[in-house]
């Protein structure tokens, strides 16, 4: 590997050309942000340059600099939206052919975007790595140069100049800064250069737990290969963080925090509440790690900053993180109750809970003794929701929190209906899917006809694959062949039987 030291790294930075075609962002004060963390917390807004991504920065210092020969040839790249875009940009301005990699999944706006600044793109495969592998298997053959998307020292360097920036926008007068990681060119970027000119800020990564590659490479002392990674945060949908990114990450990253999907989605509101601007999941992932930082060390008075990566959100996402986002900032608390089945039941817990604010209720007669209610119920906190729970349990109810059950969240506060009396030997499982046209049906075909489907959800989220929870009817005798054939399937699946929303709700046992 091409060394990259700290000294390199600073210079590069110092003699980037991102101001051809990139703006020096504002970093402005969320003063409800700050109210409500007891911290100065400054949003670097990113989502403001021309591709509405800091990509740009990298992948113009990487692209001005190609020889005469390069730019005869033209480029490629493989990514599944903000470094498409920030090449095609730089192509445009450069004079110079592009050829994008998109997987099938991109959300449209993406793929719209880069073919409105005049690249040439090509759909393959159903996630990065295997456009990635597709373009690998044509670069060679196009004679065109590859940009990558993170690993690359002029990348690295461009995206280095937000830190540059940043120390000058504060005036050097901060703690802490919070970036979010993916393949590692932004955090490699801003960490070498902070950790060059000011060492006392601390530089914390903020990664999804279903994307935490730099986490899990920092622990081990080595880079760490995901076997998957979550979509929800697809901006950080990467296996394996850059070689040179981790060499640089290990030496100048003081740590990594990692947060939920939820927490993202509470964050994209918070941003909304203090800026109007809509942030894509990875661009607000930074504040979510600010919120988490904070709560976990109790910190105040601090001055942070959060580097808002990206504001490329799909229209249709927006149903899925209005949904979430009452669940990440521990706003709403949805409960499992069992309540007697006779006249008069409900109106007695509905006095237990007292004036809380119910936000949904969901209920179907199954039996003549007891009810399960599914309950959404507005909270303060997590603490909160603990006493609502424990209040109602020692009023005599059995209540169950589901606000970390993902099946309760994606799947049963959306179905009607409730227990079937005639299934035997239901085993439910969920299942991911690409979501593109034509994908639902495929799924069933797939799925052929050898065990009778007593159970079918599915809910289009605006997000990059489909979730569909669905129960068989399979003997335990059949059991390990049911197996075989769901691996045999290709779909990312997880056996379900031990989900209390299931059990609850939708189950016979």
């Amino acid at each position: 590997m091409d060394g990259l030291p700290i000294d390199h790294l600073l210079r590069d930075i110092l003699t980037s050309r991102v101001y051809d075609v990139a703006r020096e962002t504002p970093l402005d004060l969320a003063e409800k942000l700050s109210a409500r963390h007891g911290n100065s917390v400054l949003l670097k807004r990113e989502d403001l340059q021309p591709t509405f991504s800091f990509k740009l920065r990298g992948a113009y210092n990487r692209m001005v600099r190609l020889s005469h020969e390069e730019r005869a040839r033209g480029v490629i790249c493989a990514s599944a939206g903000n470094h498409a875009q920030g090449v095609a940009y730089s192509a445009r301005r450069l004079g110079v052919r592009s050829l994008i990699v998109m997987p099938r999944t991109t959300p449209e706006i993406k793929v719209s975007a880069v073919r409105e600044m005049g690249a040439e793109v090509v759909l393959e495969g159903d996630d990065y790595p295997a456009a990635q592998a597709h373009c690998d298997e044509m670069s060679p053959k196009t004679g065109l140069t590859f940009i990558h998307a993170f690993d690359d020292p002029l990348v690295i360097a461009g995206q280095g100049t937000i830190g540059d920036e940043v120390l000058r926008q504060t005036h050097s007068n901060l703690d802490a800064v919070f970036v979010p990681v993916g393949g590692g060119g932004l955090i490699a970027g801003i960490a070498g250069y902070i950790k060059a000119v000011l060492p006392s800020v601390r530089v914390i990564g903020v990664e999804p737990y279903e994307s935490d590659a730099l986490y899990r490479s920092m622990s081990a002392g080595r880079r760490v290969t995901l076997d998957r990674v979550g979509i929800f945060v697809d901006g950080v949908a990467v296996r394996e963080v850059g070689e040179r990114t981790f060499e640089v990450a290990r030496q100048t990253v003081d740590e990594v925090v990692r947060v939920s999907n939820d927490a993202v989605c509470a964050a994209i509101r918070d941003i909304f509440e203090d800026t109007r601007s809509v942030m894509e999941p990875a661009g607000a992932l930074a504040v979510a790690g600010i919120r988490a930082f904070v709560e976990r060390e109790g910190v105040e008075g601090k001055r942070l900053v959060a580097v808002l990566s990206g504001a490329n959100m799909n229209f249709d996402r927006l149903r899925f993180v209005a949904e979430r986002a009452q669940l990440g900032e521990a706003h709403e608390a949805i409960l499992a109750v069992t309540i007697p089945e006779r006249p008069g039941a409900f109106h007695e817990f509905c006095a237990v809970v007292g004036r809380r604010v119910i936000t949904e209720f969901n209920y179907r007669l199954s039996g003549r003794d007891e009810a399960h209610i599914f309950v959404g119920v507005s909270i303060e906190s997590r603490d909160d929701a603990d006493s609502l729970a424990q209040t109602l349990n020692e009023a005599g109810y059995a209540a169950v929190d589901l606000s970390d059950d993902e099946m309760a969240k994606l799947h049963v506060r959306h179905m009607v209906g409730g227990r079937a009396g005639e299934v035997t030997d239901e085993y439910p499982c969920r299942f991911e899917f690409p979501e593109q046209p034509g994908a639902l049906m495929k799924f069933l075909d797939t799925l052929g006809g050898r065990w009778n489907i007593s159970l079918f959800h599915y809910r289009n989220h605006g997000a990059d694959f489909g979730r569909v929870l669905a129960a068989f009817e399979v003997p335990e005798s059949e059991r390990p062949e049911f197996h075989l054939f769901l691996d045999r399937l290709g779909y990312r699946y997880t056996v379900s039987t031990e989900s209390p929303a299931f059990a609850l709700f939708l189950g016979n046992g």
